[in-house]
């Protein structure tokens, strides 16, 4: 987006004057049978007032949001309606609400759940313009079946956070070495664990072994200019079955421990234990509170290949049901994509701005930066529905292999490849 609100043209919808009076024009009779008022009143769009748009947000996000609005209104004669929803019900209430004409014209949204909204044709494409100003793996996210349904504005991902009191060098390229690196810190009586990542007994942790899972060059699914084929798995084989045996060697070896929780692990940390953390942005602050002096660097590999992190990525959709596109695109694109508002976003949740000349300005942070690099050189998480039936049975063979519970890790790593292809085939 440009770097001024409200100046860049309006490249998907250049053909038509969008102005307060186009705009207005755009708008249409409610699909509810609400009258406007209870529709407003329930948190749901505004769309038999033409002059109206209704965002969804959460709170974090909507004291940023307000002075948006508040320009939008001045330059185009829309309202913004701002609704505070729980983050974490959003695309269920999303699902729900749109089709009844109660639903907002957009709303904030995680990537991930893209798929399952255009499964249930409740969000329309994003005539996003020029998607080279903005990060390629952000634009990838919320790409489906070739089209862009989302405007992104933030990336995150996991890294390894290291103690530069424990670790004063670069985390090395390997893990191999970073391992026999922290077994140095170890014997040297200065922390209790080499490394530290956390994991659940039953299910592992697919999200944060992902990356070691990549580097032996075993994708989950094949990622094309359309998003994610859905068709069929791509971790089994020779390269899934090498990364099976690498799990078990790592288990029995007491690295990768299934009774090391999150909090544990996180704990364990923040106490000085151990040189290595993998975790994400979301525990820097509590970083800074336990005194612990730290580095963002990048994850190393364990096969032969670079580590992939799974990037989720955060940003606005649009409703299929809305009868304001143009205001609604207008809004999302050249107003909340614009660098002013994305350099406000990042400093409400301190993630890395998806819009690139934003993401340049937040480098000043160090912190920023770090992830930054690592977001951009991983894959977003997908999309697909066919991922809500893959996580448990994904997870629940890593924690078999990690606990010495599979007498072949290969067979049962292809058993699990093998009955997921079979469960997306039948869905």
């Amino acid at each position: 987006m440009s770097s001024t609100i409200g100046r860049r043209g309006f490249i998907g919808l250049a053909g038509l004057a969008v102005g307060a009076t186009a705009l207005t024009a755009c708008g249409g009779e409610s699909t509810s049978s609400s009258t406007p008022a209870a529709t407003a009143s329930a948190g749901g769009s505004a769309a038999a007032d033409a002059g109206t748009i209704t965002v969804w947000t959460d709170s974090n996000r909507e004291p940023v949001l307000k002075p948006v609005a508040a320009k939008f209104k001045t330059d185009t004669g829309v309202t913004v309606k701002l609704v505070v929803k729980d983050f974490g019900k959003l695309a269920d209430d999303f699902v729900t609400q749109v089709p009844t004409g109660k639903g907002p014209d957009a709303s904030i949204m995680p990537h991930d759940a893209t798929g399952r909204l255009v499964q249930n044709g409740v969000v329309s494409p994003i005539e996003l313009g020029d998607a080279s100003l903005f990060e390629d793996v952000a634009v990838q996210a919320f790409t489906y079946d070739g089209q862009v349904y989302g405007l992104p504005y933030s990336t995150e991902s996991i890294a390894i956070l290291r103690n530069t009191a424990l670790a004063p060098d670069k985390t090395p390229d390997t893990f191999d070495a970073m391992i026999e690196a922290g077994k140095k810190v170890v014997a040297g009586g200065k922390a209790k664990y080499p490394f530290l990542l956390g994991l659940d007994a039953k299910t592992a942790d697919p999200f944060h072994l992902y990356p070691f899972q990549t580097s032996f060059g075993a994708p989950i699914f094949e990622l094309g200019d359309k998003g994610f084929d859905a068709s069929k798995l791509a971790m089994g084989g020779d390269k899934g079955a090498k990364f099976a045996t690498w799990l078990a060697g790592q288990g029995k070896a007491g690295i990768l421990n299934l009774n090391m929780t999150q909090d544990i692990a996180k704990a364990q940390f923040f106490a000085g234990k151990a040189p290595y953390f993998i975790t994400g942005p979301w525990n820097l602050a509590d970083a800074k509170k336990a005194g612990i002096k730290y580095a963002v660097d990048a994850l190393p590999k364990a096969g032969d290949q670079e580590a992939q992190a799974f990037v989720t990525v955060q940003g606005f959709v649009m409703s299929a049901k809305t009868q304001n596109s143009v205001a609604v695109n207008k809004f999302l694109v050249e107003y909340i994509g614009s660098v002013e508002v994305q350099t406000e976003l990042y400093k409400a949740g301190l993630r890395a701005p998806a819009n690139k000349a934003a993401y340049e300005a937040a480098k000043a942070d160090a912190d920023v930066a770090s992830f930054g690099e690592v977001s951009a050189k991983g894959v977003p998480m997908p999309n697909i529905p066919a991922m809500s039936g893959v996580w448990t049975d994904w997870g629940t063979a890593q924690a078999q292999i990690i606990g010495q519970k599979a007498k072949d890790p290969a067979k049962t790593w292809q058993a699990m490849v093998d009955t997921l292809d079979a469960k997306i085939k039948k869905s």
